[in-house]
């Protein structure tokens, strides 16, 4: 049916269809997007840290105490993260402090408000217009529950006030088997797509 699937996780990506064709949002990588994901959520998180580190304006205490906890003292933390290939699953493993201290600390709570608005504009970027259009959340990051989820809700209801939101049918593994066996029978009603949609070797 008409409607987009926002992934979230370490990075973030939306696609939406109106059955006609498709459309993407986002899914740039760390440095250039996934804005609202996991890498996202503890790259702010770990830089409100360093800013109440510094003695700046916007800092928490409270995710400055989670980053030594996790990383050690923070004065390294930028040598020890920069050269690691991995750097966007270590920024994403900061994103569940952020979540846990949401409730009591304003900064984080605020971080989440602004991850859910990029989240929130992705979705709004793919999904098609008119009504009956679903939105679908899957992905890690969203396990984060309420801290994330209540202002996201808020944000998609502003933001896509004619679609609603769904829980996703299945995981991604149960998605990919389905469009396989609706490539190979010939019962796919999505659009077509060589880059999406291909079936090898028929």
């Amino acid at each position: 049916r008409p409607g987009a699937v926002v992934a979230g996780g370490t990075g973030m990506v939306a696609l939406g269809t109106d059955l006609a064709s498709w459309r993407r949002a986002d899914g740039w990588g760390h440095l250039l997007g996934d804005c609202g994901s996991g890498a996202w959520i503890g790259r702010a998180g770990l830089e409100a840290a360093m800013r109440a580190y510094d003695g700046r304006r916007g800092g928490s205490a409270a995710l400055l105490a989670r980053a030594e906890k996790m990383f050690g003292p923070v004065a390294g933390l930028p040598g020890a993260l920069y050269p690691r290939p991995d750097r966007p699953a270590v920024l994403a493993s900061f994103a569940p402090e952020v979540g846990r201290c949401a409730e009591r600390d304003p900064v984080a709570a605020d971080i989440l408000v602004r991850a859910a608005g990029h989240v929130a504009e992705a979705a709004e970027a793919v999904c098609p217009a008119g009504p009956g259009a679903l939105v679908a959340l899957t992905g890690g990051v969203f396990k984060m529950g309420d801290p994330l989820l209540v202002p996201l809700r808020t944000a998609l209801r502003e933001r896509l006030p004619h679609a609603g939101v769904t829980e996703p049918a299945g995981d991604p593994l149960a998605g990919a088997v389905t469009l396989a066996s609706a490539l190979a029978t010939g019962t796919l009603r999505l659009p077509g797509d060589a880059a999406l949609l291909h079936l090898h070797g028929a």
